[in-house]
């Protein structure tokens, strides 16, 4: 990918700009009343996510890996922001629970939140980190620069990541980093596998959990 300067729009660019939420009520309401910190994964499975619109403060994005609790890697893109302000963001994750060796109904979480016009009425996060690996958009960057030492990225919400292998930093272990003081998405579609935030706020949380066949059609895309 050839560097790029000033002003750029581009479509299904590989980033990640929407956060997803653990699958638990308690956790969702909690966030949905007050900005709590927060960090969310669904043992080692991905979700889905969607959003109308994501506006976010000091954007950069580094290569890094993922690991289930079985220790196997999976290659990721972390992508990072200062503040970031969600429209219309939705999370869906299935799950097929197993007790004793006895397979249970399957169980769809949808968390919607943030169906607002209003921008204070829309989901708010700071310091907020995504591990992806599938992004489709509408996207445009502000002063974007392309192929920088991820160790030397300086944004608020890379110095509070935590490396996976005890490294300390951003290392552009796969082999890229960008950064931009602004990042503008629409229309987002993305699949995640954990997400973390120094606060994190739901404003118009909406919550629901279907059993068995109820769940069909009920994830966000």
């Amino acid at each position: 990918m050839s560097q790029t300067f000033g002003k750029t729009s581009w479509k299904r660019f590989g980033i990640a700009m929407v956060p997803g939420i653990a699958a638990t009520a308690a956790i969702g309401v909690a966030l949905a009343n007050n900005a709590l910190a927060a960090s969310f994964n669904v043992s080692g499975q991905r979700f889905k996510v969607t959003a109308e619109d994501l506006t976010g403060e000091n954007f950069a994005q580094f290569g890094s890996y993922d690991f289930e609790t079985n220790g196997t890697p999976h290659a990721v893109a972390i992508s990072a922001f200062d503040t970031a302000t969600i429209k219309g963001m939705c999370q869906s994750v299935v799950s097929e629970p197993a007790l004793l060796g006895l397979k249970l109904p399957k169980v769809t979480l949808r968390l919607e939140a943030g169906n607002s016009d209003d921008v204070k009425k829309q989901v708010s996060a700071q310091n907020l980190l995504i591990d992806l690996d599938q992004l489709s958009a509408d996207a445009e960057f502000t002063d974007i620069n392309i192929g920088q030492d991820a160790s030397t990225l300086k944004t608020s919400a890379t110095a509070n990541w935590k490396s996976p292998m005890g490294t300390g930093k951003p290392s552009g272990l796969l082999g890229f980093s960008q950064t931009a003081p602004k990042a503008h998405l629409t229309n987002v579609k993305q699949t995640a596998w954990a997400t973390s935030a120094g606060t994190f706020k739901l404003n118009g949380l909406d919550l629901k959990l279907y059993v068995g066949d109820d769940g069909n059609g009920k994830e966000c895309y």
